[in-house]
């Protein structure tokens, strides 16, 4: 591992990437537990957050117990983006990440996100503003560029690392990519030969086998995994472990799977408090049903859920069902 991530704190080169209504507080703390090297908030709004809006306090919430994590924020004014860094450092982040790779069109149309790539010297200028707030390190996410014809990712990460930013991780697609087609981790490897500092690759990185073939095209330092942690908090530390060529971290399976959701359960709600956290847990159950034998049949159910034990009784029956699957199949 090169010495620049140990540098952050960053033990292992396999980085939870921040997901709006995903990596909240309880599912940075599992992904921790399995060995993700970094674990990064949801986007938080820089504005928002200084006007106390509670969802957006919320995500940038740090655990006591929390290891190493980033606060990702986003915004389009220097001086709000410099107040919600220190805000966040304050509260315990060890990492300010700054977001100008969000596709969205309420990100981009505000012109925060991946739009900031279109105008180069306004981005550098919220860098610098954030990167003269805090004392803890400032990374930087962002795509390739805005569309195929301006891949200005290069350049830009160039300029970021003369202004302070310490790594940079880019998702192999442009903004106007959105999420379609394959990554372009190659392409990742012209910003990888610009800069210094370590470069992560970012997209379609599901698995091992994945993430290997993304360094190897991209020369990157390291790798964040996104949707391939969906219903699968122990990916990173898995993709973590088989890179180091060490055991990997005990993933659950049948009933210890069972117990695993509903710890991941009992946190949500706790987090959220019950009302909100029943309905927001709904997409965390159906990714972890459609990784199930027979799970996708009960997903209905678990969206109809309107208490806790209704959601554990789904539980319990998916892992009735996966058990029956699996012994049809070892008969057959």
């Amino acid at each position: 591992m090169p010495s620049s991530l140990g540098d952050l704190g960053i033990t292992d080169p396999v980085l939870l990437a921040p997901m709006a209504g995903i990596t909240d507080r309880p599912f940075r703390t599992l992904a921790a537990r399995f060995g993700a090297g970094l674990v990064v908030s949801e986007m938080v709004a820089s504005g928002e957050l200084l006007t106390g809006r509670a969802e957006t306090v919320t995500r940038a919430e740090i655990a006591a117990e929390e290891p190493l994590t980033a606060v990702q924020i986003a915004g389009r004014e220097a001086g709000p983006m410099a107040q919600a860094a220190d805000w966040a450092a304050g509260q315990g982040a060890r990492i300010i990440d700054i977001n100008m790779g969000c596709p969205a069109k309420k990100v981009t149309s505000g012109l925060s996100g991946s739009a900031l790539m279109r105008d180069p010297d306004h981005a550098l200028r919220l860098i610098e503003a954030v990167v003269g707030a805090v004392d803890v390190p400032v990374t930087l996410k962002m795509r390739l560029g805005w569309d195929r014809e301006s891949l200005n990712a290069p350049q830009i990460a160039r300029r970021a690392e003369a202004a302070g930013i310490r790594m940079i991780t880019v998702h192999g697609r442009t903004r106007c990519d959105f999420y379609q087609g394959q990554a372009d981790w190659a392409a990742i490897r012209a910003v990888v030969e610009a800069v210094a500092v370590p470069v992560v690759a970012n997209g379609d990185i599901t698995d091992t086998s994945a993430a290997r073939a993304a360094l190897a095209q991209s020369g990157a330092a390291a790798v964040m995994v996104g949707r391939g942690a969906q219903g699968a908090p122990w990916q990173p530390g898995v993709i973590a472990a088989d890179l180091a060529e060490r055991p990997r971290p005990a993933v659950p399976q049948g009933a210890a799977l069972a117990s695993f959701i509903a710890e991941h359960l009992e946190a949500h709600l706790t987090h959220y408090g019950a009302a909100i956290g029943l309905r927001s847990f709904r997409k965390h159950m159906g990714w972890y049903l459609a990784r199930l034998p027979g799970g996708a049949a009960l997903r209905p159910q678990a969206m109809r859920a309107e208490t806790p034990a209704a959601l554990l009784e789904v539980i319990s029956g998916a892992f009735q069902e996966a058990l029956s699957a699996e012994a049809e199949r070892q008969a057959a």
